[in-house]
């Protein structure tokens, strides 16, 4: 039988045509802060609720629309994490005040009708698995802490993604982000002491890159060095600006 299409040409059964030049689209790659901004979810099924998730761990403010809803959905309804509609898209009243919509359904009809109401109103649509109805897509994502990873293969191979997220989480994981973390204590003191970007660079960048590892030490429970190799960096570049 074959997929069925749900996309704008409307084949019947998905012969990926509409995807044909995706690779040869480039993205740009940007980081949204979506804290309390409101984000519509059409569709309510699985694939619905795993987008769901994804914008509430951003703390976003999400509202779903659809009349079949998972239970893990109505459950977030009810303890009041999500607002819920149980009825039809009904249009562009339904995107009012939305930053950004997602379109998880298996409607094409639905799917064209989401997508040309986002881009009259010039806002952020993603229509799930339909490329051509999207003005930007989602990549896999590898998340620890303030650590994201994001791995995008333009719509060419979910599977891919996938298996190089996996692949990338046994790389960089809770170490890193710990590193970050670090890091982002001393960045007030590299303002207020470092005048140029150039010496702000290299003052990280000595430390990220430098010897001894600092990733090394945080897999050897030796945070405690780390604290120290950062502040021996910095005594030296306030010795030496002293001096100067």
């Amino acid at each position: 039988m074959g997929k069925a299409c749900v996309c704008e040409l409307r084949r019947g059964i998905c012969d990926q045509s509409c995807v044909q030049g995706m690779l040869q689209t480039t993205f740009y790659v940007a980081c949204l802060n979506l804290t309390a901004r409101r984000c519509v979810v059409i569709g309510a099924g699985r694939v619905a609720l795993e987008k769901v998730e994804g914008l509430l761990a951003c703390d976003a403010q999400v509202t779903v629309i659809a009349p079949e809803v998972e239970p893990a959905l109505r459950h977030y309804a009810r303890e009041g994490t999500i607002s819920l509609h149980k009825r039809l898209y009904g249009g562009p009243a339904d995107l009012e005040g939305a930053l950004l919509v997602i379109a998880a359904t298996s409607d094409t009809e639905t799917n064209i009708r989401v997508s040309a109401d986002a881009e009259r109103r010039h806002m952020l649509v993603n229509v799930v698995d339909v490329p051509p109805l999207c003005n930007f897509i989602l990549p896999a994502i590898v998340r620890t802490g303030p650590l994201a990873i994001a791995i995008s293969t333009a719509g060419a191979s979910p599977a891919l993604a996938k298996r190089m997220k996996h692949e990338i989480a046994e790389l960089f994981g809770e170490h890193h982000a710990r590193l970050a973390v670090l890091l982002n204590q001393a960045r007030g003191w590299a303002k207020q002491t470092l005048p140029t970007y150039g010496e702000r660079r290299d003052f990280f960048e000595s430390i990220v890159n430098g010897e001894p590892d600092p990733i090394e030490l945080l897999r050897a429970g030796r945070e405690d060095a780390v604290r120290e190799l950062i502040a021996e960096r910095q005594r030296a570049l306030s010795r030496a600006a002293a001096s100067a």
